[in-house]
């Protein structure tokens, strides 16, 4: 989604420390919980009315063959390599997200709109547990992979290929923003015990003295199809 365009200009250079906040505390079974922000841009917006998503790459070469599965509690460890979205236009690989030394986990690079990234020190997508997807709503340079987020329904469907060659499929259970200074941590990455996916990237009006967005727009869904090679 992009935010609501400012009136004004818009800062020229790209805002400073795009990421998540992850304080040290972990949670559970060690789970840590994401406690800020996913700065996704400096820029102005582009209106969604007028802009293109970009061109979704090539589908990897070696797609599963078998029909989906019942659901299930989760799928053994292993990398997410492709995000598609059909409903909104998605297909991006991933970048492996990682904590840095100032606690913030590492944003995407924001000089490729078409990725997303994973946090690759929690649950990978599928597995048991709740697996945390970012992605930037625009950059620098205009739209990006997860523009559109914030008008997913439930009901729709989420499709990660993993790198064992299978696709874990999640239904959007719902979509909701919260402000960054008020965000529902344990709610929204509590682990109840099945394969969650939360997919987080910015909302809201952008804060030109901050350089960030005021919201953070967050898709919960669960593992509802496996497909295996």
């Amino acid at each position: 989604m992009a935010a609501p365009q400012p009136s004004d200009t818009a800062p020229a250079s790209p805002a400073l420390g795009r990421s998540l906040l992850w304080p040290v505390a972990a949670v559970g079974l060690g789970f840590l919980l994401v406690h800020n922000s996913f700065d996704a841009s400096a820029g102005v917006p582009p209106a969604p009315a007028v802009v293109s998503l970009p061109a979704p790459s090539k589908p990897a070469s070696t797609a599963p063959s078998a029909a989906a599965s019942a659901p299930s509690p989760g799928l053994p460890r292993s990398e997410p390599e492709r995000i598609r979205i059909r409903s909104i236009g998605v297909d991006a690989p991933f970048a492996p997200l990682s904590i840095g030394p100032s606690g913030q986990l590492d944003a995407p690079p924001a000089n490729d709109a078409n990725l997303a990234g994973w946090f690759k020190d929690g649950a990978t997508p599928g597995e048991r547990g709740t697996s945390v997807v970012a992605g930037h709503v625009d950059t620098k340079t205009g739209p990006a992979v997860f523009l559109l987020l914030s008008t997913l329904k439930a009901g729709n469907t989420v499709d990660i290929t993993r790198r064992d060659g299978s696709v874990a499929g999640f239904k959007v259970d719902s979509v909701e923003t919260f402000s960054k200074e008020d965000f529902p941590n344990e709610r929204v990455y509590a682990d109840n015990g099945r394969a969650q996916l939360r997919l987080i990237t910015c909302g809201g009006a952008y804060d030109k003295k901050k350089k960030d967005y005021k919201d953070n727009v967050v898709v919960f869904a669960h593992l509802a199809s496996t497909t295996h090679p």
